[in-house]
């Protein structure tokens, strides 16, 4: 046999624990404050420098356009421009544009607002533009030069419009405007040289209405929607800073990444730069995780010599708690051998084992007692037990026959007196009816009237029927039948009302069963009216077939109605529990009593808002014989 692993006990680890307190807690909490403090720092660097990138690209974006601005601005103020020579002004144009590619068109005016010269490199009508009343030719007329108007220049680049006045020299009077349309796609090159793919790093333009300018991957300028994320988009257009930073969550992705933004001078455009937190902070990590690994390999090293120290000072103590142990579980013959120095301990333990002695023998008296008496008790209660099931099941069932009992004897009673007087008001209502119909004018109150009253008497007829029919119990008459088909006739022969929509899908097994066709018919009629009632106004009723398992088929009845609580449905197979204002309470009640006479079971689920669905297992017959020749 082998021996079981000695377990440390109580005080061996009350040692350790107070050795690792001692050493690694104020280690801990210096080296964790310690360290949460650099990664904060170093965090917040990182946040600073790349709100500076964005600055700095920022001020490059604002130089880029103000230098293109500046090549209009002076060849304006040059003689050729202000003299409105045609020629000269075409030849001039057609030079910049040769010189500066990211004009992609433009145009000059004269001072009555009638273009003079149109230049595009997709420009190919010859026709020149009456700019009179133009309200960006109006503006730059009257404040001398204008930067904006951006748009999609022919539907893909984005672009542009820049305006300055022609300024005759001599005289320092306007003559006219040079209007054009620069692209703004070198922007893009240069977000994309500065933040290649590889450093994980995303840059973009935008102005001040959410316009994509440009972006360091270029696909995103070309699309047809293209712009930044919803919830960066909101952020930078709210902000009133000129510049900022932080980290944002992504809601489409769920990602976290550190964006940083910087205002263009001049222009109201918005640079942001973003970077996934995880690259961003990589650095960060990284000391943090070389941090916990040295605190780690400390705290090993202090748990082996906590280990060693505590092992020295508990060892005695835990052989005598393991003998204490076996000798508590009554393992009086394998007690460990306690070899106890001279001491204190030693004499704990010779005590120990003559105590062990005297308990050997008083447990073998105590055990062969309460092995009797275990013997004694189980015989009583095994007796009690069967008694009580055999009393309760008699209980229940003179119970429950002392009600049908009296509710059969009070139901015939009932249907008696009250379907006589019944009988003898239908055969006036009858008789007025014959006589109001001999009349020439028949009065149409009094007709609305015998119908209402025709009416209630049927109402009272079918409680009555009811009553009576969850009072009386006969033998029933099962026959195997095919569910489907009996599903069928069932579904083809209710009257379902123009406003409600039958659904039915039944089980391809098609399995065979044992029923009383007439009861079960009542109990599903039921369970149908119940779901039609509850929808007045449209809905739809499902009836399905499921098979459960091999031996069970379950019937679901379900409704779109208003569906009920869960305290409702608790009590909804109770008799004469109803919710109606108008009700026996006895059509579920007769339900759950088909389901039980055929050995099976109903339940209910209900949603509020959402429907009911009520569910029928019945036991299925296994391998049912063929049917015989007709």
């Amino acid at each position: 046999m082998t021996e079981a692993p000695k377990k440390r006990g109580r005080l061996f680890y009350k040692f350790l624990l107070i050795f690792l307190i001692v050493s690694l807690v104020p280690l801990g909490i210096v080296g964790y404050y310690l360290v949460n403090l650099s990664q904060v720092t170093l965090n917040k660097a990182i946040s600073r420098d790349q709100e500076a990138l964005a600055v700095g690209f920022a001020d490059t974006v604002s130089s880029y356009i103000i230098n293109f601005r500046n090549v209009l601005f002076d060849a304006a103020h040059l003689e050729d421009f202000a003299s409105m020579n045609t020629a000269k002004q075409q030849a001039l144009v057609s030079h910049i544009m040769q010189l500066h590619a990211a004009f992609l068109e433009i145009s000059v005016i004269d001072a009555n607002g009638q273009e003079t010269v149109r230049l595009g490199r997709f420009v190919h009508e010859s026709k020149m533009r009456d700019f009179s009343n133009d309200a960006l030719f109006t503006k730059v007329m009257r404040s001398g030069e204008f930067v904006g108007g951006l748009e999609k220049y022919m539907g893909s680049y984005p672009a542009i419009t820049m305006g300055v006045q022609i300024v005759n020299p001599v005289t320092n009077q306007a003559v006219g405007a040079v209007l054009a349309k620069m692209s703004l796609t070198a922007l893009s090159s240069l977000l994309k040289t500065g933040f290649p793919e590889a450093t994980h790093t995303q840059a973009a333009v935008i102005d001040s209405n959410g316009f994509l300018i440009a972006h360091s991957n270029s696909k995103e300028i070309y699309k047809a929607d293209a712009k930044l994320p919803d919830d960066v988009l909101k952020i930078l257009l709210q902000n009133d800073a000129k510049t900022g930073g932080g980290e944002i969550v992504l809601e489409s992705t769920g990602e976290k990444v550190l964006g940083a933004f910087a205002e263009v001078t001049e222009l109201g455009w918005v640079v942001y730069i973003q970077r996934s937190v995880s690259v961003a902070y990589q650095a960060s990590d990284d000391m943090l995780k070389r941090t916990w690994r040295m605190m780690l390999f400390v705290s090993i090293f202090v748990l082996f010599l906590g280990y060693a120290v505590s092992l020295v000072i508990t060892q005695p103590i835990s052989a005598l708690r393991e003998a204490a142990i076996k000798l508590g579980e009554g393992d009086f013959d394998y007690l460990p051998d306690l070899s106890m120095p001279n001491d204190e301990i030693g004499e704990l333990a010779h005590t120990f084992m003559q105590m062990s002695e005297s308990l050997k023998v008083k447990t073998a008296e105590i055990m062969s007692a309460k092995t009797e008496l275990e013997r004694l008790n189980r015989s009583l209660e095994n007796r009690v037990e069967a008694r009580t099931r055999e009393l309760k099941s008699a209980q229940d069932e003179l119970i429950k026959k002392e009600r049908l009992a009296a509710i059969g004897q009070m139901a015939s009673v009932v249907g008696h007196e009250i379907r006589n007087p019944l009988a003898v008001i239908n055969n006036s209502i009858y008789f007025i009816k014959t006589k109001n119909s001999l009349m020439p004018n028949p009065e149409p109150k009094v007709l609305k009237h015998i119908a209402i009253i025709e009416s209630e008497i049927r109402q009272a007829n079918g409680i009555i029927d009811e009553i009576l029919g969850f009072a009386r119990t006969r033998d029933l008459n099962p026959k195997l039948v095919h569910l489907n088909s009996y599903l069928e006739d069932l579904t083809m022969s209710y009257p379902v009302p123009p406003h409600i929509e039958m659904i039915k899908n039944f089980s391809p097994e098609n399995p065979t069963v044992n029923i009383d066709a007439d009861e079960m018919t009542q109990a599903l009629r039921n369970l149908i009216k119940n779901g039609i009632e509850v929808m007045p106004e449209h809905g739809k009723i499902y009836v399905r077939s499921e098979m459960v398992d091999a031996g069970t088929v379950r019937i679901d009845v379900e409704d779109t109605g208003s569906g009920m609580p869960k305290e409702t449905a608790e009590k909804i197979f109770a008799p004469f529990f109803t919710t109606k204002a108008r009700g026996t309470g006895l059509g579920l009640a007769v339900v759950k009593k088909v389901a039980d006479r055929h050995k099976g079971k109903v339940e209910v689920t209900s949603v509020v808002g959402q429907g009911t669905c009520f569910k029928f297992y019945i036991p299925v017959v296994q391998n049912p014989p063929p049917p015989g020749p007709r």
